[in-house]
Formats: structure tokens, sequence, C-alpha cells
């Protein structure tokens, strides 16, 4: 896109219950009073947040704040966060919490902030299974598929589904053949960890998406469920 048209593209984020920007990268300024470059983007961020808008960065767990750079549950805090969702309150119990006199959205998501204010968004804390009692990252388990096979254009989705033993265990949805013993000893030969390593792939005709165009999560669940 720069190279077409000789502009830059800004990343940024929001949600639909913070109507719904929360932050976005800007072009770097040059400061009139001092001739300095004020810094407004940063690659692989997805900016600071607007005026009036904040971030927090938590445990997901105790919601106790956490330290510059560390991962965490992003909170969006501001005037525009939503009161709720209509006729849901317990789902909104669930998404709202008051910290230090400030209502918070809880994103679901997993970022942290750097010493600028510039937040990157590293995951989905819905998109982890339990095994073994460690917290696995479904996007990694594709990621390491994808580089294991050597094609990044392989359409597929890793879910966690219940194991009476683990707690969880990993299957990977593609639209690949792809033989689940040669995965496994791809992945193993890489020394990727053992736990991150699908228990089973299940070929479908196509990995289920929303209306979107998203991948449709629950769906893809449901498909390896009923498997």
């Amino acid at each position: 896109f720069s190279l077409k048209f000789g502009k830059p593209i800004y990343e940024g984020c929001g949600t639909t219950e913070t109507t719904p920007v929360a932050s976005v990268n800007l072009p770097d300024r040059l400061a009139s009073d001092s001739l300095q470059i004020q810094v407004g983007s940063k690659l692989g961020t997805v900016g600071m947040p607007l005026p009036g808008t904040s971030f927090r960065i938590v445990d997901p767990q105790t919601l106790e704040r956490l330290q510059v750079g560390e991962d965490g549950l992003i909170l969006i805090g501001g005037v525009q966060v939503m009161k709720g969702y209509l006729h849901d309150p317990t789902r909104t119990v669930d998404s709202i919490v008051e910290l230090d006199g400030q209502r918070w959205y809880k994103t679901g998501d997993k970022g942290h902030m750097d010493s600028d204010g510039f937040l990157t968004i590293v995951d989905r804390y819905s998109r982890f299974a339990k095994i073994g009692g460690e917290m696995v990252s479904l996007s990694v388990v594709e990621q390491q598929a994808r580089e294991a096979i050597g094609d990044n254009e392989i359409d597929m989705v890793a879910v966690g589904i219940a194991d009476d033993k683990k707690g969880e265990q990993l299957v990977l949805l593609t639209t690949a053949a792809i033989d689940s013993g040669e995965l496994r000893d791809a992945l193993l030969a890489a020394q990727r960890n053992p736990l991150t390593i699908p228990s089973r792939v299940l070929r479908v005709d196509a990995v289920p998406t929303l209306g979107s165009g998203k991948t449709d999560f629950s769906a893809a669940k449901a498909l390896a469920l009923a498997a």
C-alpha cells in the first residue's frame, strides 16, 4: 500500500463496547518550539489511547495492575465505555469493572504497554487452552503447525476440547490433508513444546467463518466435538 499510494497505514484498535475507537497511531510531528520529533506511531502497536481514554494492563484473575512491558488483560476506561449490554445484566457485570473510581471494560485481549504508552496486542484470552495446568495459546499452535508444514497460507484453526486426563486437548481443523503423526514428528523435531502439539487433526471442507469473514471459533469447536 505504501509503495503504491505513497501513504502509510496507521493501525489502531477499538471495540463495539467502546463506541468504538480506543487508540490509534498517528503521524510523527515536529514540535515547533523545540524542533524535536514527537513520535506518534510505533510499528506493531495499536498506538496510544485517544484523549479521554485510558488503558490499564492487569492480571486477568486478580485485576492487579501489571508492570510496563508485562503481558496481561487489557482494560479500556473512558467516557465512551458503554453503559452495558441491552437486557443482559449478567454479561454486563462480567465485562465492566470499577477500579479507582473509574469504569473499565474488560476486553478479553492480552497485551502490554511500553514506557511511552503505546499498546501492543498479542492474543485473545479466549484463544487459550489449559493443558496439564499450563495455558497454551491456540494462535501459537496454528502458527507452529503452518511453519512445520512450510505453508503459511493453509486455512486452519486450533480449538481446545475437554479431556479427562489433561483438562483439555488440542484439535486442529484444516482444509489440508495433514497426517497428525507426521505433524507431531515435525513439531518435535523443531523442538516445540509437546503441550502445543495437536492431539488430533480434523480435515474439514472449510473452516467456519462469521458473516464478517472472521473465523467462527464457536462453530469450529462444535465441529471438533461432533467428530
